[in-house]
């Protein structure tokens, strides 16, 4: 087990009138975030019993490939779309 390992597990709540936009760019934040050094593991996936509900779960290798993560997510254009989405995350891992 990597004791370096940071997880982020949680969920964003879309509301119905940005689901399309969201559904719209999810593909991409996807692929973008999977090609990144150190991700590990990243899914986001709808849930199916819970309306606008996105499930989300990410491991890193790393704090600093977290961290690395987070900056870029912040400059994208995922970041834009979802601006003002609640968030309900739990993080993991060394500080």
């Amino acid at each position: 087990m990597n004791s370096e390992k940071i997880t982020l597990q949680g969920y964003i709540q879309v509301p119905e009138d940005r689901m399309q936009a969201i559904r719209a760019a999810l593909p991409a934040h996807i692929a973008l975030t999977r090609q990144e050094p150190g991700c590990l593991t990243f899914n986001v996936t709808e849930n199916p019993t819970i309306a606008g509900r996105f499930d989300v779960y990410e491991e890193f290798s790393s704090r600093q490939a977290f961290d690395a993560h987070q900056k870029r997510g912040a400059n994208s254009a995922w970041a834009e779309i979802t601006v003002g989405i609640p968030r309900s995350y739990q993080i993991t891992g060394p500080k």
